[in-house]
């Protein structure tokens, strides 16, 4: 039977089949049920234990980083073992948390529930891409953990190409291995959103969220080759000896910071756009209003992606290109910032006169609306050409970093983790200690990245790991900062890993949300819906303003719930 949904736009609950089968976590107990699956929800669950191996391996790198910078002198590591811990840390980070983080495990996981779809579109490339993903990582961890490299997560030539001899190559093909799984996950989700909507679903109904995902793909699709071409050079120049990017046999460095930013700036919008969909999806729902503009937030979305193409070239005012270039890049620069100040002023607009809750999903996309505010407002200082050049290559251009892909797109992250972790699990876990991560972990972030842009702006370089004692005082505060969010991320790993063991089950929607994903069960079973939903309106239709929630609707069949 086919589900008819209300003139809301959502299925009825009333409705839904009662004979739905047990969830997709009962679906099979060994360990060949869940290596050999094609479920996206379960492929979704291996991403997330994956990168969150990757994330500690990134993490524990910074931790030996802020403990040496602690003081000005090199009291904890040599210099050669410390561009390894600073490389380490940002190749793991960057290719293998961030890229990945949400696209590949809450993509995964409710793009095809959002769309009302059984699956995705191809379930054996679904799985192949976590396969590639797990060996691509761990060909890079090998070859950083066991010998080490030390030219920076950028791989920057001629260095990496003629002067290191460190295990330059096997990182970089493990990093190449990996884009094919960003290739494929991204192939799958625009074949998804265009073959597998519900009847009714149309563009426009979409949640934002899977318009998010639905951009960042074809920013995968797109972007991923240039880079993979790039990597094969490097590894070809290192290997063979081709003139490709050496100046001293001809070669032409410039060339390679040209592809390699061509992907790396798209990189940036690949990991913020799925953050800019979580917080949408969020806000809406603890400010109890349809969001303010969609169509803006849709197109918005959109133009990140597009004009983030262009704009590579603002990573390289100081290269010697031509100043008419750089102007060109500058002014580019200032035009991508437009679309995502919408945003910003779009989630301010849904949650003016809202019903405004502060459950912790809601505490993680807010303190996700600063530091991004913060993050965008210092990438306009580095988008003036006088401004960039004089922190250049410092901790200013550090902070702009951590506070847009780090701070923002992580605190997305278990934003998003946190609100959905009910339907994914099927188990909810303790608020109170929730909020507490949510809050310390805005606190502990801006503690840790804030000095740093006062340090930058004053001259400090990064990747020095001795440095002169007058910056002292704001490493200090730095790795102080670091302790407390070192806290503030390792919480959520227990009092999550207690919810699986020990967390009340959870109704089917315990937010009051909208959209599909909240009309089945919690966890969903194995094929999501009984029958195909039938969508009848647009998406966001909350209870009219002034009227309370309701939050006694029918409980779904969840007979599938871990017991």
């Amino acid at each position: 039977m086919s589900t008819t949904a209300s003139p809301t736009g959502l299925a009825d609950p009333d409705e839904l089949d009662l004979r739905l089968p047990v969830s997709y976590l009962a679906d099979g107990h060994s360990v060949r049920s869940w290596l050999l699956t094609t479920d996206h929800k379960r492929i979704a669950i291996l991403y997330a234990i994956t990168i969150t191996v990757f994330f500690f391996i990134g993490g524990a790198a910074a931790t030996l980083v802020r403990l040496e910078l602690a003081t000005p002198e090199a009291d904890l590591l040599r210099a050669d073992t410390y561009n390894k811990l600073f490389t380490l840390h940002g190749v793991v980070m960057v290719w293998f948390f961030l890229i990945p983080s949400i696209p590949n495990t809450l993509g995964n996981f409710l793009v095809p529930l959002m769309i009302g779809a059984r699956d995705v579109a191809f379930p054996k490339l679904n799985l192949v891409s976590w396969y590639l993903n797990v060996g691509g990582g761990s060909l890079a961890v090998a070859a950083l953990l066991l010998g080490g490299v030390d030219t920076g997560w950028t791989f920057y030539v001629p260095y990496s190409t003629v002067f290191s001899n460190t295990w330059v190559s096997l990182t970089v093909l493990g990093v190449f291995t990996t884009g094919f799984s960003s290739i494929a996950t991204g192939v799958n989700f625009i074949a998804t959103v265009h073959l597998l909507r519900a009847p009714g679903m149309t563009w426009f109904r979409l949640p934002l969220f899977v318009w998010a995902m639905y951009t960042t793909s074809l920013m995968f699709v797109l972007a991923t080759p240039v880079l993979a071409v790039t990597l094969l050079l490097v590894v070809a120049e290192r290997t063979f000896g081709l003139p490709i990017f050496d100046p001293a046999r001809g070669g032409d460095p410039i060339l390679f910071q040209h592809l390699f930013w061509f992907y790396s700036h798209p990189a940036v919008y690949i990991m913020v756009l799925p953050a800019m969909g979580v917080v949408s999806e969020l806000i809406t729902c603890f400010a109890r209003r349809k969001v303010f503009g969609y169509s803006f937030m849709v197109y918005a979305l959109v133009a990140i992606a597009v004009i983030g193409f262009f704009t590579w070239g603002h990573h390289m005012f100081t290269s010697g290109m031509s100043p008419f270039a750089a102007l060109v890049f500058s002014f580019l620069s200032f035009i991508v910032a437009v679309p995502s100040a919408i945003k910003v002023f779009n989630w301010t607009g849904t949650l003016y006169r809202g019903q405004v809750g502060f459950e912790s999903p809601m505490l993680y996309a807010l303190g996700f609306v600063g530091l991004f505010t913060l993050g965008g407002l210092t990438g306009l200082f580095l988008a003036s050409i006088p401004i960039d050049v004089h922190v250049q290559d410092t901790y200013f251009v550090v902070a702009h970093f951590h506070y847009i892909m780090v701070g923002a797109s992580v605190s997305a992250y278990f934003g998003g983790l946190h609100f959905w972790w009910p339907k994914i699990t099927g188990r909810t876990y303790p608020e109170n200690w929730a909020r507490f991560a949510a809050i310390l972990m805005f606190f502990g972030f801006n503690l840790t990245f804030f000095p740093q842009f006062i340090a930058g702006y004053l001259g400090m370089p990064r990747r020095y790991h001795v440095y002169p004692p007058e910056f002292q005082i704001w490493n200090v505060l730095s790795s102080a900062g670091a302790a407390v969010l070192a806290v503030a991320y390792l919480m959520p790993l227990g009092y999550l890993t207690w919810s699986l063991l020990f967390g009340k089950r959870a109704t089917n929607n315990p937010w009051d949300a909208s959209g599909l994903e909240w009309r089945t069960a919690s966890p969903p079973p194995r094929q999501n819906f009984f029958g195909s939903p039938q969508v009848q309106g647009g998406p966001y239709n909350y209870h009219p303003e002034g009227v309370a929630p309701v939050h006694d609707q029918p409980r779904l069949p969840s007979r599938g719930s871990l017991t």
